[in-house]
């Protein structure tokens, strides 16, 4: 009996478009023997195509989470150094520096969605410039979120040291639980309640371990609770208002940073930094402005990554690589700033980072049995 060849098996539906229709597994798929049926030099091509293309995909999925890794390492230690903390002195304008990123962002936008027009076989971005107010009085709620996530966010990092920063925004999964209970009713499993109670564990001997060096920032710890506060919320409301975007993820980061550069500049003149800007724009360099720049652009290249990383492994795998960084982004901020850590310091860290990927894990296999019960309940459905 002649073997059908792979395309003829993607045809035919026995193999779905989803699968490698290179391997030689195909033939195993429809309990065939390779052996007693295809030449060795078939079998020699095959096993060729199929190195190739796993070497491929390994090849690709690394360079993706290497550039993650390198854009979100490389987005806090710029921040870092534009932020500060008490050493900016007279030109402390944080408000206004995240205010700048936004524009950047925004720009950012414009540029791709102008080069998509020129270029569409090379680059696709949705056509933004004109905003509709019915659609922005949507997404408005969001905006005031994001703009506080954002502001949150960078006043922890102003507060706190680099390798304390992961920890001092930990509770987000924490906040996560709580506000998916109160808005959308949904409850969490105790497995998962239990992993919460691991990462607040480790999340207040952090603190203490800060307090007991003597570099515990009470400010800075403030900011990273309403941070993480924030982070969820967003993300919460971030899945209400997609829909009205279309669902387009870069349709809605340019309306949130249109919005959100408005929403700031009372925000900025409110706080006083009217004086620090000023002495940044009339004392700044060209460093510091190129910095500015990447700065923003980072800020802007972090959403495009993350979404790559999701496309090429999987929403697990990412939460792991997310984890995975924020540990090397602690072990490389402790050497760049040659900061002396106790032990019990890094059994906080190694004990919110564990309880982050249980909680990823458990809720992971618990989305994967709901889908498998509503797939049978489906299927009975069907027969029926």
């Amino acid at each position: 009996m002649r073997q059908l060849q792979p395309r003829e098996l993607y045809l035919s539906g026995v193999i779905s478009s989803g699968e490698n229709l290179e391997e030689v597994g195909y033939f195993r798929y429809l309990g065939v023997d390779v052996a007693e049926d295809v030449t060795m030099g078939t079998k020699v091509t095959m096993e060729s195509e199929k190195r190739e293309s796993l070497l491929y995909k390994y090849v690709r999925i690394t360079s993706v989470v290497s550039l993650y890794w390198a854009v979100s390492i490389s987005m806090v230690f710029v921040n870092k150094s534009l932020l500060g903390g008490s050493s900016m002195g007279d030109k402390d304008a944080p408000l206004f520096v995240t205010w700048f990123q936004c524009l950047v962002t925004v720009a950012a936008c414009l540029l791709l969605s102008n080069i998509t027009k020129v270029f569409p076989q090379i680059i696709a971005f949705p056509e933004v410039g004109s905003i509709d107010w019915e659609k922005a009085k949507k997404v408005l709620p969001l905006t005031f979120m994001f703009v506080a996530m954002i502001s949150m966010n960078n006043l922890c990092l102003k507060y706190v040291g680099v390798a304390f920063y992961y920890v001092g925004r930990s509770l987000s999964t924490v906040f996560n639980v709580f506000f998916t209970y109160v808005i959308l009713g949904q409850k969490t499993s105790m497995s998962a309640m239990l992993c919460c109670g691991v990462i607040i564990g480790g999340f207040w001997l952090g603190v203490d371990q800060e307090n007991v060096a003597g570099s515990l920032s009470i400010v800075g710890v403030t900011f990273g609770l309403l941070a993480a506060a924030f982070v969820s919320l967003n993300s919460i409301y971030t899945k209400r208002v997609l829909p009205v975007l279309d669902g387009s993820i870069w349709l809605l980061s340019y309306y949130n940073n249109v919005l959100a550069s408005c929403l700031f500049l009372p925000l900025i003149v409110c706080s006083g930094e009217i004086p620090a800007i000023y002495k940044m724009i009339t004392e700044g360099s060209v460093e510091f402005w190129g910095l500015m720049v990447v700065g923003g652009l980072f800020g802007f290249a972090i959403g495009y990554v993350t979404g790559l990383q999701i496309q090429v492994t999987s929403p697990l795998t990412h939460n792991i690589s997310g984890t995975a960084k924020a540990c090397a982004q602690t072990v490389l901020a402790t050497w760049w700033y040659a900061d002396s850590k106790a032990l019990l310091w890094w059994v906080s860290n190694w004990t919110v980072l564990g309880g982050s990927l249980a909680y990823t894990r458990i809720k992971q296999l618990e989305m994967k049995a709901t889908h498998s019960v509503a797939k049978a309940h489906q299927s009975g459905k069907d027969k029926v």
